[in-house]
């Protein structure tokens, strides 16, 4: 038996509309097995630290210590709009200003991303 062109696309179009569909079956299954692995029951704990941004961490370290974006920028040798964009999640700081952030408001980097996400 021999087929025509026409008959081999139509073929391969639904051989490739089948292989997609099963593409994206899998990727929902997996990801609704990852979502219900990920909620906990009701016999485990949730967690008691409430997630903020980097930002929002970044701005509560400096309203603590009543620091002005000002007073921040001139600390650390950068400018008070930089310092803003890092509190707002416009940008994020360096690994070396991170570093500096967490001396000027007194706390180890470690408490400074304490329950960021």
């Amino acid at each position: 038996m021999r087929l025509s062109i026409r008959e081999l696309q139509t073929l391969l179009f639904f051989y490739i509309v089948f292989v997609v569909l099963v593409v994206v079956l899998v990727a929902l299954a997996i990801r609704a097995l990852v979502s219900y692995l990920s909620t906990p029951t009701k016999g485990q704990a949730v967690s008691q630290t409430p997630s903020k941004t980097l930002a929002q961490a970044l701005k509560d370290h400096r309203i603590r210590c009543n620091l002005t974006q000002s007073a921040v920028a001139q600390a650390l040798g950068v400018s008070p709009q930089l310092v803003n964009q890092w509190e707002t999640g416009e940008a994020d700081p360096a690994m070396a200003n991170l570093n500096a952030l967490a001396q000027v408001y007194g706390v180890t980097l470690a408490q400074l991303l304490q329950g960021v996400r």
